[in-house]
């Protein structure tokens, strides 16, 4: 049962798509249809102009996370497991949510919020990660992948080092590192799309210089 309530307090909490919402609210536009088709800040931005919506597009996103790994902890104690299922629940409900057929963001936003509170050096190396990528690079997409793909790997490989660091710890680390990857799983299919262009794009710059 503890794992089911985390499960859906998790996705519950993650499925609300605050930026269709808030678009479709305020601009009447249906953000599935629009732009890049995602329902995420970047996209409510372009699509709405409003920085302000893409700001509570952000900051709801990031409360989302914050709310169901707190909320779990609060219900189930200093027990790693628990807020850890209900984080990964947010973010595929984030991703994929029952109340937009399945469609949503890309899953940053709720996974930083939970991160937060329950492994902020996960966070940390993110953010870090992201900032080295956009420096080389100069493309949001590019680097999101980057940093994603890049905090899987340096999370599994020392996981017991920064499981030390989780509020509560993992009974064994390999939990720790196990649940940061399938987290980072789901934000990495809901990036297929842009890593696919991204490729194209380079492929296509390659032809034009030979």
């Amino acid at each position: 049962m503890n794992y089911l309530v985390s499960v859906l307090t998790g996705y519950i909490l993650g499925s609300i798509p605050t930026a269709y919402l808030l678009v479709k609210l305020r601009h009447g536009t249906d953000l599935r249809n629009e732009g890049s088709k995602n329902v995420g800040m970047l996209n409510s931005y372009k699509v709405s102009k409003s920085k302000l919506i893409a700001a509570a597009v952000l900051l709801i996103d990031i409360v989302k996370g914050v709310l169901a790994v707190y909320l779990v902890k609060l219900l189930y104690g200093e027990v790693f497991i628990y807020p850890m299922i209900a984080l990964v629940s947010a973010v595929a409900g984030h991703c994929f949510s029952v109340w937009i057929k399945f469609k949503g963001g890309r899953g940053l936003a709720a996974a930083a919020g939970g991160a937060l509170v329950l492994a902020p050096a996960v966070l940390i190396i993110w953010l870090f990660l992201w900032i080295v990528s956009y420096v080389f690079r100069k493309n949001v997409h590019f680097s999101n992948i980057s940093a994603t793909i890049l905090t899987a790997a340096v999370s599994a490989v020392n996981a017991d080092i920064l499981n030390k660091y989780a509020f509560p710890p993992a009974e064994d680390p390999l939990i720790f590192g196990a649940g940061v990857c399938i987290m980072l799983a789901i934000i990495m299919i809901r990036h297929y799309e842009p890593l696919m262009a991204w490729i194209n794009l380079q492929k296509k710059s390659k032809r034009q210089e030979t």
